[in-house]
């Protein structure tokens, strides 16, 4: 039998929060305002997990280094925070087995690679920020996933040992830093996967397809 979970940590974007209809109608808006063709959900959703950088490159096919990319990228973000909480929930099951591990007083947080000035306003529009024992962003430490410094962080704030904790992520970078940090590890099939990834050969303890399958490993 599996030993229980001190404490749960949650991925963001893709495992606890569906982020995606905000950050596309905020690409969808910036591709509009260029004069440039706009993109469906479906093209969009795969690349949200991967942050402001992985959808200024799917809409205007620019990388880092070039040039403009970054002007693109800061008015993406300025769209975005201006609309971060309008259509964004949490995913079908969520709410449900966060009521039952703070029933049974298990503590549970959010480490994610959004920066701080991103994640806490849209934890508080959802009422998220009071009831998580940690959130943790990805300029909280020196490095973010996939080194495991913000996951090992969460776990001084909370009080637990890293072995006692499951961490539940939608990319594989996320399943290497839970590694790394000595976690247990699951991979959450119901997030932003695209059709190259493959879930299953992360090196995850497990995958998940509904967040309510969670609760087996709690």
């Amino acid at each position: 039998m599996r030993p229980a979970s001190s404490c749960i940590l949650f991925d963001l974007d893709g495992t606890l929060l569906d982020t995606a209809p905000d950050m596309a109608g905020a690409l969808n808006q910036l591709l509009a305002e260029r004069g440039q063709q706009v993109l469906t959900s479906d093209a969009i959703r795969p690349q949200v997990s991967h942050g402001a950088a992985a959808l200024v490159r799917l809409g205007f096919g620019l990388a880092p280094e070039d040039f403009g990319f970054s002007e693109l990228r800061d008015r993406f973000l300025a769209i975005y925070a201006s609309r971060i909480a309008q259509d964004t929930r949490l995913f079908p099951g969520m709410e449900d087995l966060l009521r039952r591990i703070e029933t049974h007083a298990v503590p549970w947080g959010v480490v994610t690679n959004k920066p701080a000035w991103l994640t806490e306003p849209l934890m508080g529009a959802l009422a998220l920020d009071a009831r998580a024992a940690a959130v943790v962003s990805g300029d909280s430490a020196t490095r973010n996933k996939p080194h495991p410094d913000t996951l090992l962080l969460a776990c001084e704030m909370i009080g637990v040992a890293p072995e006692g904790c499951l961490y539940v992520g939608d990319a594989e970078r996320d399943i290497e830093a839970g590694r790394r940090a000595g976690m247990r590890t699951l991979a959450a099939g119901f997030g932003y996967i695209s059709d190259r990834d493959q879930p299953r050969l992360w090196g995850a303890d497990g995958v998940v397809w509904h967040a309510s399958d969670i609760v087996q490993w709690l």
